[in-house]
């Protein structure tokens, strides 16, 4: 009889656990499905539990204060983000105007009779005015695209094509620095669905890229994959060096004309055309790959 009372017991210890492990994956699935919810969602809403224990709800609270601090500091790098996009387009408008004026004073001078020393003064000037006007461009440029405002007007595209026609409008461009590319793509054309012109810019800061840091060779493959790679021997660089060219601002001794936002540039859109972008550094040979994957 005993034993029998003791069975009874266990059974029902047995049913009572089983119950509350059952419960504690509700509430566990709860709290998930809460969680995902949330973070892909622009609400206010907490996360709600439908389970009395105690600790589920303190975990739950927990959660929510977590929630709540993560929502404040997104909104704080929103408002931050915003107000310096507003200042780059505002400083890069502002620029113009006196960098035209000098540009226009250069010209004047150029009819002048000068020395040896003011010539390469005005040399100078000139040199360093251009660098200003292309950073003050790609600044504004880099702002408008990071912004994200305006969505890619996505459609059926050659990849042979668009990178062919990239190559050839920097034709004059390698030929001054001496390098003849090696370009290798498929015989069949690439088709994906991307953006036209964002393609087409990623493509030109690459190649203007190779330009900078390129020994005096350049290898350009795309693959039937959808890959594109961009090969050069840069002597001039280093691991550490290749590792941050995709960082804003970003130059190296050897780019002094370089803005530093050019890769910036392409990884933005290579990233919101759904691809990959990344550098490789071996010896002495710098690789970027670009890739965009059938889906």
């Amino acid at each position: 009889m005993l034993v029998w009372i003791i069975c009874g017991a266990l059974a029902a210890l047995n049913a009572f656990l089983l119950i509350k492990l059952l419960l504690v994956r509700k509430s566990i699935d709860e709290i998930r499905s809460e969680i995902t919810s949330r973070l892909s969602e622009d609400t206010n809403n907490l996360i709600y539990v439908s389970s009395n224990d105690k600790n589920i709800r303190r975990l739950a609270g927990e959660l929510n204060a977590q929630l709540t601090l993560l929502r404040k500091q997104r909104i704080r790098y929103q408002n931050g983000d915003r107000e310096l996009k507003e200042a780059i387009t505002n400083v890069s408008h502002d620029l113009r105007t006196p960098l035209t004026a000098i540009s226009g004073y250069l010209e004047l001078l150029d009819s002048e009779e000068k020395s040896v020393n003011a010539e390469r003064y005005i040399s100078i000037i000139r040199n360093r005015v251009e660098t200003l006007a292309q950073l003050t461009d790609e600044l504004l440029r880099y702002s408008i695209i990071s912004s994200g405002e305006k969505d890619n007007e996505a459609a059926p595209v050659d990849m042979r094509e668009l990178l062919e026609e990239s190559i050839s409008s920097f034709y004059s461009v390698l030929k001054k620095r001496g390098i003849e590319p090696i370009i290798i793509t498929p015989e069949q054309k690439v088709i994906r669905i991307l953006d036209r012109q964002s393609l087409l810019r990623v493509y030109s800061n690459l190649l203007s890229n190779a330009v900078k840091y390129s020994d005096g060779d350049l290898s350009v493959t795309l693959s039937d994959s959808g890959e594109t790679v961009f090969s050069n021997t840069a002597s001039s660089l280093s691991e550490t060096e290749v590792g941050k060219l995709f960082d804003r601002f970003y130059t190296v001794e050897s780019a002094r004309r370089s803005t530093g936002l050019g890769l910036a540039i392409a990884r933005t859109l290579v990233e919101r055309m759904k691809g990959e972008i990344s550098a490789e550094y071996r010896d002495n040979i710098l690789s970027i790959y670009v890739r965009f994957p059938s889906e």
